[in-house]
Parts: C-alpha cells; structure tokens; sequence
C-alpha cells in the first residue's frame, strides 16, 4: 500500500479532553438527571447525567447555525500566573 494514499476517514482527531466545572440550577440538574435515566431506558445502558452533558453541548453547537455560520476566532487560554 502507498504510504501517499489518502483514506476516506482521514487523520484521527485529537482526543484529549479537559475537566470542566460549572454550577446549576437544582432543576436544570433534576431535569439532566431525568434526561440520562430516559436515555439508559431508551437505549439499555445506564449513563449519569455528567457523562451525557458534553455529548448533549456538542450536538447543541453543531446544531446552531448562528455559531456555525459566525467568524472563527482562536481561543488563547489565560497564561498561568
């Protein structure tokens, strides 16, 4: 096989993740953690609400075509101080 040859799939995406922390409103938590019981009932695998909250954050911003369509702009994180 060529090592020139381009595959359909491409290059693998990076795949680090970072932990993030927010604060919520006691019934956005009741109404995530009825969200992850529905989702285990639907599809027979238990999930905490935790572990759904960045797939539901992706499809939330793909799905929003005023983010999708605005300009792209490089997040610098602070600098350490």
């Amino acid at each position: 096989m060529s090592t020139t040859r381009k595959l359909r799939l491409g290059p693998l995406p990076d795949t680090q993740t970072v932990k993030l922390a927010f604060t919520c409103s006691v019934s956005l938590k009741a109404d995530l953690d009825r969200y992850a019981a529905l989702h285990a009932q639907t599809y027979g695998e238990a999930v905490d609400s935790a572990t759904l909250i960045p797939h539901m954050l992706e499809a939330f911003m793909a799905g929003d075509r005023g983010f999708r369509k605005g300009p792209t702009a490089k997040v610098v994180p602070p600098k350490p101080t």
